[in-house]
C-alpha cells in the first residue's frame, strides 16, 4: 500500500446522484413492527423493505385516498 495517492486526475463518480439519501422520518410503532416481521421472514433489513415498498408505489404511480370519515 502506498503512503500517498495522487487524486488530481480523479473523476467524479457518475453514479453518485443515484445513491441513497439519509433522512429522518417518524413512523408509528405498528408500521415499523409490520416491516420488521416481514424482514425476519425474508431476511432483508426492514429499512430496505420500506424503501422497496415506496419505490413500488412510485413505479405504480399509486395515490393515497385521504378522505377523512
Amino acid at each position: 500500500m502506498r503512503k500517498e495517492y495522487d487524486f488530481s486526475k480523479a473523476l467524479k463518480n457518475p453514479y453518485a446522484s443515484q445513491l441513497k439519501k439519509q433522512i429522518t422520518i417518524r413512523l408509528d410503532e405498528d408500521s415499523i413492527g409490520y416491516f420488521k416481521e416481514i424482514s425476519d421472514q425474508v431476511g432483508i433489513p426492514y429499512q430496505s423493505l420500506i424503501n422497496l415498498y415506496l419505490r413500488d408505489c412510485v413505479a405504480q404511480n399509486r395515490k393515497l385516498d385521504l378522505r377523512w370519515k
